[in-house]
């Protein structure tokens, strides 16, 4: 069983940064494959970002590669999405999930609460 928190969700003006953090708890973290999603209103959840368990593979949307940066530190048991140019259709509340492989798709087992972020123009 592992349980996702979200933090580091925020208001922010176009052109800006931000980063959300997720931290899990369970000793099994490492182990874990963990991806990014976002979903804004009155749309479907899509994938951003994810890092395999190792943190040596990481994949994102075309969307965001460039932008942002997905890490994790297993000591810390947490995962990490640096978000750069920060443009207005980024806003959305972000999840975290876990999986037990590397996947793009929101067949992951675990799923945070979610942050809000939002991108002003």
């Amino acid at each position: 069983q592992v349980q996702l928190v979200e933090s580091g969700g925020g208001l922010v003006q176009a052109g800006g940064s931000l980063r959300v953090s997720c931290a899990a708890s369970g000793r099994t973290f490492s182990s874990y494959a963990m991806g990014w999603f976002r979903q804004a209103p009155g749309k479907e959840r899509e994938f951003v970002a994810a890092i395999s368990w190792s943190g040596g593979r990481t994949v994102y949307a075309d969307s965001t590669k460039g932008r942002f940066t997905i890490s994790r530190d297993n000591a810390k048991n947490t995962v990490y999405l640096q978000m750069n140019s920060l443009k207005p259709e980024d806003t959305a509340v972000y999840y975290c999930a876990a999986s037990s492989v590397l996947r793009t798709t929101p067949g992951y087992k675990y799923w945070g609460q979610g942050t809000q972020v939002t991108v002003s123009s």
